[in-house]
């Protein structure tokens, strides 16, 4: 499926070396503002490029093209001087530096840890340039719509901040760059632990049994590229202590249903397959978790503005 959310539905569309990728958000009420700087920041952090002028370049591993495409996003509908009218809101964002040549070699044959092999299996085709539908290439799109959530949330006192808070066995920030550097230099990749915090949440938001709050939530972190695992509260941590000791901490959510205390939960992003220490040609991250922490948000705000719409 390519079409995430009932209430605001986000449609992604495009390929990694194809022409453009981009999304349809429909739902959106009339007469939201958006901050179009907002979303240039937002795509930045994604691409792992300064926020602003002022800033040296974020020494994070990540890809040269992420760092050469401009993503700029061409608005083709649904907005009228910045503010939304109501209707479907459609947007692209072209490949500028895409590059397939640089992917022929995979005509004829599969990298392990990539989708090339299933998506084959399954539809008796593929895309060979890069991954094709199955690149993180796709997350610019969400993180367009994702932002649009987020300004609609934080005016009605929703917060959604994630960070990096693990790289391989490191848990010093000050030292995530010199081990991703590292491994860098060693043509090879490094997973990371990236948490989510969410505050202003309203008490009431989820439904019982199939519908738990948690249960979207990890349905939209588990969509993302790379993302291997899931935990909200205590998490697989609290299965080596004894339930006195934690039986108080529920990560803001308990029976599926938020208590109106802070949300927290954390994603696990696998190293890059390809690298060039396994032998395979490209360009790619030495570690996607930090260009993962504004998509992480991205997807929350999808979530739960649909509970809220």
């Amino acid at each position: 499926m390519n079409v995430f959310g009932e209430k605001w539905t986000f449609t992604s569309f495009g390929e990694s070396h194809g022409a453009a990728i981009g999304g349809v958000l429909d739902g959106v009420p009339a007469g939201l503002h958006i901050n179009f700087d907002m979303i240039r920041e937002e795509l930045n952090r994604r691409a792992g490029r300064p926020i602003t002028n002022d800033q040296s370049p974020i020494t994070n591993g990540a890809s040269k093209r992420a760092l050469r495409e401009p993503d700029e996003v061409e608005w083709l509908s649904g907005v009228l001087d910045g503010v939304t009218l109501g209707t479907p809101i459609a947007f692209i964002i072209r490949n500028k530096d895409a590059r397939p040549e640089d992917y022929e070699y995979l005509k004829h044959t599969y990298r392990i840890g990539h989708a090339d092999k299933v998506y084959e299996l399954k539809y008796g085709i593929r895309d060979w340039r890069g991954g094709g539908r199955a690149s993180a290439r796709e997350t610019a799109a969400r993180v367009v719509a994702g932002t649009i959530a987020k300004q609609e949330l934080t005016a009605k006192g929703i917060r959604i901040h994630a960070e990096l808070i693990q790289v391989g066995a490191e848990i010093d920030p000050a030292k995530f760059a010199d081990t991703i550097a590292a491994y860098q230099k060693d043509g090879d990749s490094i997973g990371g632990i990236i948490e989510c915090r969410i505050n202003g949440l309203p008490a009431g938001t989820g439904e019982p049994i199939f519908d738990k709050l948690q249960a979207h939530l990890a349905f939209a972190m588990m969509s993302i590229n790379a993302c291997k695992g899931f935990e909200y509260g205590t998490g697989f941590g609290g299965v080596t202590q004894p339930g006195s000791e934690i039986n108080s901490i529920s990560g803001g959510i308990s029976g599926g249903i938020s208590d109106g205390t802070e949300i927290v939960f954390r994603c696990v992003f696998k190293p890059t397959p390809s690298t060039p220490k396994a032998g395979i040609k490209g360009r790619h991250d030495a570690c996607v978790a930090t260009r993962a922490v504004p998509v992480v948000e991205a997807m929350t705000a999808l979530v739960l503005v649909n509970y809220s719409a």
